[in-house]
């Protein structure tokens, strides 16, 4: 019971924090993703070392360095912080930045005392494409027609597909998903995901449209579908990478819920998956 109560406070306020930062965009976006950007870079760099005993805290420091740079770039250019002159200034600096980046985190290996060099060096470019940038491109949704409901949207569906699953899948489930990576996972709540995600979309048309007026209801039970398959391949993924570095959680920071990481993991798939799915309806459809 305990245990409940505190999971269930933990995810009021996770919630609530990313609403608020969603709704208040900006600067108060920025914040909160960089914060879920520094701490998932560092639970990845735990993961990744955790058969060598530790990351090298240079090497972390170098890396979280990086994840910043690329975020905060990506984000601030997208959301339009600064006037347009000193946007593209700003964006021209944050590039120059993170090239320099790649080129000493490159270099760094070759005074590397490490058993494998060139795996820490794969890991830590893999720490920047997995996570530091499908959340700053996460940004890119304000740049779109009801942008910032289609953004809140994605979260509402992500949760909502984990629900669906859950509460499916206890019920129902006996046809295993992936029994190899996560043998907990049904076929029958995956299909649950999808019912409660669409859903939710004729919930967002009917009773909210009037932040929804340049988004179809077809649009919506696509993304909404879009979010269901790649929010399970997500959990899937980090599954899969905690499966095979032989670690069960990616951390404990949040209390009953594990890690960032094992909370941001069908995030960092959804978002581009979602993006792709939105331009590609607003530009040929």
């Amino acid at each position: 019971m305990k245990n409940l109560l505190k999971r269930s406070l933990t995810g009021i306020i996770y919630v609530s924090l990313i609403i608020a930062a969603v709704l208040h965009g900006g600067w108060w976006f920025v914040a909160l993703f960089t914060l879920f950007t520094i701490l998932a870079i560092n639970e990845f760099a735990h993961l990744t070392n955790a058969a060598t005993g530790g990351e090298n805290i240079t090497t972390l420091i170098t890396d979280i360095a990086g994840a910043i740079i690329l975020f905060v770039g990506i984000s601030s250019v997208n959301i339009g912080l600064l006037t347009p002159h000193k946007t593209a200034v700003l964006g021209g600096t944050f590039f120059t930045m993170y090239l320099l980046y790649l080129v000493v985190r490159l270099v760094m290996q070759l005074y590397s005392h490490e058993q494998s060099p060139l795996t820490n060096l794969a890991y830590s470019y893999m720490g920047q494409l997995y996570i530091a940038l499908p959340l700053g491109i996460m940004s890119m949704y304000y740049t779109l027609n009801d942008g910032t409901a289609l953004l809140l949207a994605m979260f509402v569906m992500i949760w909502l597909s984990d629900t669906g699953a859950f509460i499916v899948g206890s019920l129902l489930g006996r046809h295993k998903l992936f029994p190899r990576i996560s043998p907990a996972k049904s076929w029958e709540g995956f299909f649950g995901g999808i019912i409660f995600v669409i859903a939710s979309a004729f919930v967002m048309k009917y009773c909210f449209g009037a932040y929804f007026t340049s988004t179809s209801l077809a649009a919506l039970c696509g993304m909404g579908v879009t979010t269901a398959v790649f929010a399970t391949w997500g959990d899937l993924v980090e599954s899969l990478i905690k499966r095979t570095l032989g670690v069960k959680d990616s951390g404990n920071i949040l209390p009953g819920h594990g890690g960032i990481l094992d909370r941001i993991d069908s995030l960092l798939l959804v978002i581009p998956a979602t993006l792709i799915y939105l331009v590609t309806i607003t530009l040929y459809i």
